[in-house]
């Protein structure tokens, strides 16, 4: 008797399953592609900002002020803009205001938002000064603003231009001493003490001496505030022009 034959049917085997290797690949492609976008970002970013990134992967958490390192990485030292003049502007008022010594000349202290950046103008008075009469000397109010504005100016990469002006009435002396070396004379004054307190050597770019042609009121030309020292805090950008705003601290 012949035996059948036996039929052996063998079933295809599937292909192996890849798991989640391939996620782990992806990952990794997403990060590499974000890593050189941001290389590419900082490649045209300006120094201030290069320098600003680099300071907070050193100092991430801010704390370099309690240890005495770098602060490039904090908030206080990025570029002043004209997007964000106006963080600056409220930091200074508020450490005037903070400053029992200061409080009775605050007043005497303009902040204006101006196309060339944040100027801050020291306004003599009939009642407040911040330098002897007739002198470049620097009185005790003039020294103690000129610490506490370098201290914060200081600290970003700003650069800073100071002028002198006078006042119309002529200077008594006979030496052939005027206006023009008084005005000129306070603005280096004020440069010394706030680089002697805090701005950094190159960071003064001009220093002007007036007079009194340009007066703050044309129309009293004796008034006392016509004698101030303005500091101007320069945008490091080139966007567009800001509207002039003043602001009187109270």
């Amino acid at each position: 008797m012949t035996q059948p034959p036996i039929i052996i049917k063998r079933r295809a085997a599937h292909a192996a399953h890849h798991g989640g290797a391939w996620k782990v690949a992806y990952a990794d492609f997403v990060t590499a592609m974000m890593a050189l976008f941001i290389v590419l970002w900082l490649m045209s970013s300006s120094d201030a900002v290069r320098r600003a990134v680099a300071g907070y992967f050193s100092d991430p958490r801010g704390r370099s002020a309690d240890t005495g390192t770098d602060r490039s990485g904090t908030a206080d030292n990025l570029p002043v803009t004209k997007e964000n003049i106006s963080q600056l502007k409220d930091r200074l008022e508020s450490s005037i205001h903070k400053m029992n010594d200061l409080k009775s000349i605050s007043s005497q202290v303009e902040m204006t938002v101006t196309p060339e950046g944040l100027r801050i103008d020291m306004l003599e008075s009939k009642n407040g000064t911040f330098f002897e009469s007739g002198s470049s000397q620097l009185n005790t109010n003039g020294v103690e603003l000129l610490k506490l504005l370098a201290a914060q100016m200081g600290k970003i990469p700003n650069s800073l231009s100071i002028e002198g002006h006078t006042d119309s009435k002529p200077f008594s002396a006979t030496s052939g001493y005027s206006n023009w070396e008084l005005s000129t004379d306070r603005a280096n004054a004020a440069r010394r003490m706030m680089q002697d307190a805090g701005l950094r050597a190159n960071q003064v770019s001009q220093v002007r001496g007036y007079a009194d042609q340009r007066l703050r009121l044309p129309q009293s030309p004796l008034d006392p505030s016509n004698r101030r020292i303005s500091l101007i805090v320069q945008y490091l950008d080139s966007g567009p022009e800001a509207p002039a705003s003043p602001v009187m601290l109270k």
